[in-house]
């Protein structure tokens, strides 16, 4: 078993660019396959850029800890003379098209790159020193999947077939250490987003940006900024409308501020939720959400949820005020949060926004479902749902007729919200299908673009190296990268048993039903979910956490929605979807039990995480179902006129109960040895060992006093 680890121990294997000790002891080059050895040198020019010489250095340290050799790192005056078949000793040559023009002249496309393997050296060529630095992760992605430092004899030129890829960080929110860029780089990731809400200010403090920029530039990252300009917690930043006076003077001191302070930003994201104003368009309310007063009944959607006949006014102004500054900053116009509306109205918008703006459309949300007579809604990112949805379909068109061009929520760094508390989904089948649908939509409407997660963050895993794979060219099959990792992360023996278990979870996920309830309900937390009777509770959040629990709805019940079937329809139906589901997540997880005495000790404690991780699942799975469960018997007993009869569904609630117990005392282990699961950056731990067994004494307490008072009520006796 895993020992147990402290809270936020998971930043340090989070940090782990190099997994130490990769290599096969037994492992021995076939014909044609080039070893590099101790006897070899890294070699850059003299010129070489800090990317470039980051990348050098990186590589040194993964031959170094992943293969356990050793070698110099040489800058020399010819690099060209070095890549030579004549140049000296056997070498890894790492330089760009502009060092050696005869290898990579005919690279053309940012990050492309050329590597050369054979007869001594391996030559590394990129377009530009972030190509270079790519051609070098994929020269490590080769020997790990090789499990040694082999390499066939190849002649490859590959380039990227999205950018931007963003991603929220991982290790905190809008926390980028050193180590965390490192591995998103690795990840193939080339951008990265920072919640802003002043300059060098995000949701939880202080940030240097023009540090966070000249940092994130060593590993060949971009920086964007994720408007949270208008924030709870700072009303007097309710945004004016652009036509009323002082506006440009308003906007001039929101936005032209932090383009003066760090003007090397990337680009931008507006989200209609972090960017209302004070809209004319006569179909939302005349105050934005910040404003509404609590108990006054909404009647019309905020602002920020609602394509406003006004919006192209707005952007106008913001990419004018922001563009005065920094001419070349991207202005992405994300969609998000007006899915559900009309059509007509949704592209409307599309047409009468300004020239260069970016469009960003979420791939999968807003489709509806239908299951066994009734209509589900993908409410929410979900990897449940392959996409793209008819919402994505609809702007990505109007995008392709105006020449915009267009980004997605695409989710595939491989997280959603289906579990809010996990790392990664580990469900390879379907995410290959996301991917394919995601390249399906590049070839029909021009997707180009992709944020890759939410604050939920980025995670390194199987699932993200298949993601990497899938969005370069050229690259192999899924299938044979599914054996290939499957070899990498469990030896030859143990990787038939695992794929299955990829297959079962990959079918299981798609039993999965992503209802509003679920997914802000027992799916975010998982076995911490509350069993509510009487008594509103709320679970304990940490003081430094950006949302702690306002995003988790307690008292469980169906939430309703015209574009779905009625709650009390569907609750039958999503227990059925969810018990198979679960079937199918444990027969997965029993495939994987079957591997691990197969699995060599090396790759053993990664293994057994992920067994962990697939417990946790089932058990948040389990919470789910006893949550819809709880509330059907909690509608029952409320409808219940016999005093009797009352007591028999009390009695069945409290069986209840006691099940969600032990599956809540089940967790306590699995969260106690990896502090990864329970936590979510915006969220902090929900669902550590604290949380869960403050979630049981919440149980017991319904079982040992609000029950007993009901039943004095109803004129029971104990």
């Amino acid at each position: 078993m895993l020992e147990k680890e402290r809270p936020y121990a998971f930043r340090r294997r989070l940090d782990e660019v190099h997994r130490p000790d990769r290599l096969d002891p037994d492992a021995r080059p076939a014909d044609g396959e080039t070893a590099v050895t101790d006897d070899w040198a890294i070699v850059v020019s003299v010129g070489a850029s800090e990317l470039l010489l980051t990348a050098a250095l990186d590589l040194q340290h993964y031959l170094l800890v992943s293969m356990r050799v050793s070698v110099p790192l040489r800058r020399v005056g010819d690099v060209a003379a070095w890549a030579g078949e004549a140049g000296g000793a056997p070498a890894v040559v790492l330089a760009t098209k502009e060092e050696l023009p005869q290898f990579g002249g005919a690279l053309t496309e940012t990050r492309s790159y050329r590597l050369a393997a054979g007869g001594g050296r391996i030559v590394i060529c990129g377009n530009e020193d972030r190509g270079a630095a790519q051609g070098s992760y994929y020269l490590e992605d080769l020997m790990n999947l090789r499990d040694a430092p082999f390499v066939r004899a190849m002649d490859v030129t590959r380039k990227p077939l999205f950018t931007p890829r963003m991603a929220h960080s991982g290790w905190g929110l809008d926390q980028f250490p050193d180590p965390h860029l490192n591995v998103l780089a690795h990840a193939g990731i080339d951008a990265i987003l920072v919640f802003v809400e002043d300059v060098d200010r995000t949701p939880t403090g202080y940030l240097d940006f023009n540090n966070l920029v000249d940092r994130a530039e060593r590993y060949g990252i971009d920086v964007y900024m994720y408007s949270y300009l208008v924030s709870q917690k700072k009303v007097n930043r309710v945004q004016p409308h652009p036509d009323d006076p002082g506006a440009e003077a308003y906007y001039e001191r929101l936005y032209g501020s932090i383009m003066v302070a760090c003007p090397r930003f990337k680009g931008i994201v507006l989200v209609g939720e972090s960017m209302e104003f004070r809209s004319h368009d006569p179909n939302v309310a005349e105050v934005t959400r910040l404003e509404w007063p609590e108990e006054q009944v909404r009647t019309k959607p905020s602002p920020g949820w609602w394509p406003c006949r006004d919006f192209p006014r707005w952007v106008s102004l913001v990419r004018d005020t922001i563009h005065r500054h920094s001419p070349d900053t991207e202005i992405v116009f994300w969609t998000y949060n007006w899915g559900w509306a009309p059509e007509e109205e949704r592209l409307r918008l599309i047409r009468e926004l300004p020239a260069g703006i970016t469009l960003q459309v979420t791939f999968e949300m807003f489709q509806q479902v239908p299951r066994e007579g009734v209509t589900h809604v993908c409410v929410d990112y979900t990897a449940s749902s392959v996409g793209p949805g008819a919402y994505f379909a609809s702007e990505a068109q109007a995008a392709r007729e105006r020449g915009m061009k267009l980004y997605s929520m695409s989710n595939t760094g491989g997280m959603t919200w289906d579990f809010g508390v996990i790392p990664f989904e580990p469900v390879p089948y379907q995410w290959t299908l996301r991917h394919n649908a995601v390249h399906e939509a590049q070839r029909k409407w021009g997707l180009s673009g992709l944020m890759e997660n939410h604050h939920y963050g980025f995670w390194p895993s199987f699932v993200a190296d298949l993601a990497k794979w899938s969005y370069w060219s050229p690259s192999p099959s899924p299938e044979e990268l599914y054996e290939a990792i499957a070899r990498r992360d469990y030896g030859a023996a143990a990787a038939p048993p695992a794929l299955d278990a990829w297959r079962h979870w990959s079918e299981a996920i798609r039993d999965y039903v992503p209802t509003n309830e679920d997914q802000y309900g027992p799916f975010r937390v998982g076995p911490s979910y509350p069993l509510v009777f009487r008594q509103a509770v709320k679970l304990p959040e940490a003081w430094h956490a950006l949302w702690g629990n306002l995003i988790v709805l307690t008292d469980y019940k169906p939430l309703e929605d015209p574009r779905q079937s009625p709650g009390a329809a569907r609750v039958a139906v999503e227990l059925r979807a969810l018990e198979r589901m679960l079937a199918r997540w444990q027969t997965g997880n029993e495939c994987l039990e079957q591997a691990l005495p197969l699995v060599p000790a090396r790759k053993l404690p990664e293994a057994r995480r992920l067994l962990g991780m697939n417990r946790f699942i089932v058990l948040t799975i389990r919470t789910t179902l006893h949550a819809k469960r709880w509330w059907l018997l909690k509608m029952r007993l409320g409808l219940e006129p016999d005093p009797v009869q009352a007591g028999a569904l009390l009695d069945e609630m409290a069986r209840l109960a006691a099940a969600e117990i032990a599956n809540a005392e089940a967790a306590i282990p699995l969260v106690e040895a990896d502090s990864r699961l329970g936590w979510e950056a915006s969220m902090d731990y929900m669902t550590d060992a604290a949380h869960l067994r403050w979630k049981i004494e919440q149980v017991q307490a319904v079982l040992e006093v609000e029950f007993p008072q009901y039943r004095k009520s109803l004129g029971l006796c104990d």
